[in-house]
């Protein structure tokens, strides 16, 4: 399965809004378990009380993270006025407290908190030249390489949103970023914005979030998206929007529609759940199929299915059980535990497909060893035929903004026809999403869209980016 990014959250709490203030870290708590599906290694929550930065980070998913005890003794004695809080994403040999979020540091201008989303293309040259000039790292992710750039930058200038704007010359790649200083809280959006950020109210507050479900999940209003290149400074003064860094072509990742967001998220002015709605149909009209039901893979293979299931006239059911007491199966380590997860996490509803031709949708094949699993219970629960069927096109080349794509050694589809991945993975017949098709899937997107691991055209020059995992196992090696 794809590995996803983080989730972030910030909230900057009102005079005027008492109950804000109160319960800060319950409401970064309420955000953040919506934000669990972008990230499952690591949690990590930072409150800022009368200027003074207290946090608390650590593997594992939210629920193992906090609990009544943690929320209500962290931070100071009184109200936060600010806070931000992340979910982290698993990457090969990343599994340590050290690289959970939110950083926090204290500098000779004052201490500051920072949560990121996405993955830089030059990371390992700015860190090797951070290192030179003396700084030290505590982690092995980019987001410390961000943090420092950004501290390297306030020394010279007035205020913390110019530092970051500095260093938004320098960072290359795909970041959106939630900080706050003593005083301030600033989101800000790569300006190709590959990541997706959000704006929202309770009340006179402000609150930033990846996703608008998060949100939802704790009584705001949703206002608008960051832009691409946009930073967004709160403070006692209101908000102010920083536009220097605006104007660049955008390409958010068309991913975040096809699986990492929430079908509840409205991203970018495009409903998540209608996005996988078209594809679905658009799936049906490409690659129909002769059979008596159309089921999807949970969750994010749900709507597609659904969708596909109303163009073709197929009847739609569920088809598998998902054990909601487990994480997507990306989150282990390793192959033989990935296969393992996807006995426990999924399983089939003999009613549903015995002696049934069925139609299966889900999200991608990557290397095909879960399709694999898949197919077989469902022909171990009596299904006929089975007719796989994914909403978006092969992936045939790495992805170096954050989709954990590294090589396209790795990908089935790079290796082998339409036909011989059909056979490797027992279906009776398969069907993709075209990338013509996918283009129309996000009609009204504010952004245009990256679909780099189909088409290899990359929206930034990537001749000196490395794959995360790898710059890890380079600095590990180190």
């Amino acid at each position: 399965m794809i590995h996803e990014e983080c989730g972030l959250l910030g909230i900057y709490a009102a005079k005027q809004d008492q109950a804000v203030h109160d319960d800060m870290a319950n409401l970064c708590y309420a955000g953040l378990y919506a934000l669990q599906h972008r990230g499952q290694e690591s949690a990590g929550i930072a409150l800022n009380t009368n200027g003074h930065i207290t946090n608390r980070r650590d593997v594992g998913l939210v629920s193992e993270v906090f609990n009544e005890d943690s929320l209500k003794n962290l931070g100071d004695k009184g109200a936060a006025e600010i806070a931000i809080a992340h979910v982290r994403y698993a990457t090969t040999g990343a599994g340590r407290r050290s690289n959970a979020q939110p950083i926090v540091i204290k500098h000779i201008k004052g201490s500051m908190a920072l949560g990121h989303n996405g993955n830089l293309t030059n990371a390992a040259r700015l860190r090797r030249t951070l290192e030179l000039s003396g700084n030290i790292f505590h982690s092995t992710s980019d987001t410390e390489v961000i943090m420092y750039t950004i501290t390297h930058e306030r020394l010279k200038v007035q205020s913390i949103e110019r530092a970051l704007s500095n260093a938004m010359n320098t960072l290359r790649g795909a970041y959106s970023i939630v900080m706050m200083s003593r005083r301030k809280l600033i989101a800000a959006r790569d300006p190709n914005g590959f990541r997706p950020l959000c704006i929202g109210k309770i009340g006179e507050s402000i609150v930033f979030a990846s996703e608008s479900c998060a949100l939802n999940a704790i009584g705001a209003e949703f206002i608008r998206d960051v832009r691409p290149g946009e930073i967004v400074v709160v403070s006692d003064d209101g908000m102010e929007s920083i536009a220097d860094h605006c104007g660049a072509a955008s390409s958010l990742c068309v991913f975040e529609y096809i699986y990492f967001a929430r079908p509840d998220s409205v991203i970018d002015g495009v409903s998540v759940h209608k996005a996988r709605l078209r594809a679905g149909e658009m799936l049906a009209e490409e690659h129909p199929a002769r059979a008596d039901v159309v089921i999807g893979v949970p969750d994010s293979g749900l709507d597609a299915a659904l969708g596909f299931a109303r163009a073709s006239g197929i009847p739609y059911d569920f088809g598998f059980l998902k054990n909601k007491y487990i994480g997507r199966t990306f989150i282990a380590p390793n192959q033989q535990q990935r296969e393992l997860s996807v006995r426990i996490k999924l399983n089939p509803i003999a009613d549903a497909v015995k002696g049934k031709r069925v139609v299966i949708v889900d999200d991608s094949i990557v290397r095909g060893t879960t399709s694999m699993k898949i197919i077989r219970l469902l022909r171990a629960a009596g299904a006929t035929e089975v007719h796989m069927r994914l909403s978006c096109p092969p992936f045939l080349y790495p992805c170096y903004f954050g989709t954990d794509v590294d090589t396209s050694e790795n990908l089935i589809a790079y290796k082998h026809t339409l036909f011989e991945i059909r056979d490797i993975i027992g279906a009776d017949s398969l069907g993709y999403l075209s990338k013509e098709a996918l283009r129309n899937i996000t009609e009204g997107c504010h952004c245009s869209l990256c679909d780099a691991c189909f088409s290899g055209v990359y929206p930034v020059d990537i001749s000196s980016a490395q794959i995360k995992s790898q710059f890890e196992q380079d600095i590990d090696a180190d």
